[in-house]
């Protein structure tokens, strides 16, 4: 089984508890983007790296495809995940305005917290498997969730303070 040290946002995740920083995180990044007008919707953190609007519609996608993953990985025996190409995913959602895929994130990580918070501990080993990670957890893309948010709010940071 793939340990949880090979998960790309287990470090930004550190020690906290998945959960607590999933019911704090999207509400931090809200507070950051609350006020901002279009334009600042439309700045990056560097060169050639998505807009926080952008970013806002990612996470959104993710928390979707994340909590998919899990959802059927607890209900379909020998569940086998797909790979999905961000990149790709993003194309097909960009005309999101910044205040509705914030909305769009929040009201999917919510969700996605509440069904996490609800899973037994046996829930959250239940294995299923990925092309490009091996065997994986519950409990892995948990951390994988909570880290991923985490890692896009210090990019709402730098924006602001530019």
């Amino acid at each position: 089984m793939t340990s949880a040290a090979s998960n790309p946002y287990a470090a930004d995740l550190g020690g906290k508890d998945p959960i607590t920083a999933m019911g704090e995180t999207p509400g931090r990044i809200r507070a950051i983007v609350s006020s901002w007008t279009a334009a600042q919707f439309e700045r990056s953190y560097a060169p050639g790296k998505w807009s926080a609007r952008l970013i806002l519609i990612h996470l959104a996608q993710s928390e979707l495809a994340l909590g998919n993953r899990a959802r059927m990985a607890l209900t379909s025996p020998n569940y086998a995940a797909q790979p999905f190409n961000q990149d790709e995913w993003l194309k097909k959602e960009s005309g999101l305005s910044g205040p509705e895929a914030v909305d769009i994130f929040v009201a999917l990580a919510a969700m996605n917290r509440s069904f996490f918070a609800s899973l037994s501990p046996s829930d959250r080993k239940v294995a299923l498997s990925h092309p490009e990670y091996g065997t994986l957890t519950v409990d892995w893309i948990l951390t994988q969730i909570a880290g991923h948010q985490i890692h896009h709010l210090e990019h709402f940071g730098q924006i602001a303070r530019k």
